[in-house]
């Protein structure tokens, strides 16, 4: 237990390169699954959660439709109801399906975008309360995108696991070759 939170320890590191209209990033997207447990106010837990590893500006809803990606910011989602099959990296990149209890943390540029849900109530937020642009692998975004996500800085904490481990372990090392 963290807290009021139970510890998951299974989680997934996966890559995701520049496909030529959706950047990605040289970071791994984190999948921490089964995160918290599925009683209480899941959705205020997270906000809470991530609101005191400094992560804010949360929201709640679901996940786009259409691919898309931040070039300004890092962005965590978690899962608070239902589930999803969602699709990272671009066109042709990964489908993960993830259910309540899940929380992912998506690298600046790592495209993403919902295909199918059941129910799906997500809590969103971003390191530092940033506000988020929106891109969507459109003509002209990229080098200006590109240079945007070479400046986003490292959060300070994970926004699950605070500040002693998940990104601020894995994303320090050298990608996986």
């Amino acid at each position: 237990m963290y807290g009021n939170y139970r510890i998951s320890m299974h989680f997934q590191s996966l890559y995701f390169t520049d496909d030529g209209v959706i950047p990605n990033s040289r970071l791994p997207l984190l999948l921490y699954k089964h995160a918290l447990g599925e009683s209480g106010d899941q959705a205020a837990a997270m906000e809470a959660l991530f609101a005191r590893n400094g992560w804010t500006n949360s929201w709640r809803n679901g996940i786009y439709p259409f691919h898309h990606y931040h070039s300004n910011t890092h962005e965590v989602l978690g899962i608070y109801k239902g589930f999803a099959l969602l699709q990272f990296g671009g066109a042709r990149g990964r489908k993960l399906m993830v259910q309540q209890g899940d929380i992912l943390v998506i690298p600046a540029g790592v495209g993403h975008r919902r295909l199918e849900d059941e129910g799906l109530g997500v809590v969103g937020a971003y390191p530092g309360g940033v506000e988020p642009d929106l891109l969507r692998g459109a003509p002209g975004e990229r080098p200006g995108a590109d240079q945007r996500i070479a400046t986003v800085a490292l959060p300070e904490k994970d926004p699950y696991l605070g500040a002693a481990a998940g990104l601020l372990l894995i994303w320090q090392a050298p990608p996986v070759q």
